[in-house]
């Protein structure tokens, strides 16, 4: 049996969950293999879209990336809100509510969500926004699913559009001190 690579990634802001595009040359898109040289077969576990950054998983490990995707492992996401997010936004994201998923409305589990203080990420290149366009706010959220930008239509249900989102932890294994971009192999993938 060959032996799998596993992986564990800080994904930068603009670049695609993927490997390799359909798209013409022409669109200037940058993938995951464009940050490291990924073993041949290596696929992400669960996605993170263009303008998300953070814990990204990749193996390749079907069986694995299957397992993991399909467990329900807690996700944790720190958030950057437009505005100050409130204690009602926040109980309202624990609740269960229903969002708009490709024109289908999908009824989503109640998040796990609190107020945080600014976690201190290295500034995104390009950069959110300043201060001249109004306060920002941070919360973390939690989810089990994964529906597709889940976590900014949760958030957006409430009146707290995202600006920033970065994953920091998906089961037990937590983004940590992993700078953007950064890639590390390791042996096996404990979540």
């Amino acid at each position: 049996m060959a032996e799998h690579h596993h992986y564990i990634l800080h994904k930068p802001f603009g670049y695609i969950s993927q490997f390799i595009s359909n798209a013409p040359k022409s669109h200037k898109q940058k993938f995951l293999g464009e940050l490291y040289d990924f073993a041949e077969g290596t696929m992400s576990i669960g996605r993170l879209d263009q303008k998300s950054e953070g814990l990204l998983l990749l193996s390749t490990d079907g069986k694995l990336s299957a397992e993991i995707t399909g467990r329900g492992y807690e996700k944790e996401y720190y958030v950057q809100l437009d505005g100050l997010i409130t204690e009602e936004a926040i109980a309202q994201l624990q609740q269960p509510m229903t969002i708009n998923v490709n024109g289908d409305m999908i009824n989503v589990a109640p998040a796990k969500a609190r107020i945080i203080e600014d976690p201190g990420f290295e500034e995104r290149e390009p950069k959110v926004r300043d201060d001249r366009h109004g306060p920002t706010s941070w919360a973390s959220i939690i989810i089990n699913e994964g529906k597709y930008r889940q976590v900014r239509k949760m958030c957006a249900a409430v009146n707290f559009p995202v600006l920033r989102l970065v994953r920091v932890r998906i089961g037990k294994l937590e983004l940590g001190n992993l700078k953007n971009g950064e890639v590390i192999e390791v042996d096996q993938l404990l979540v």
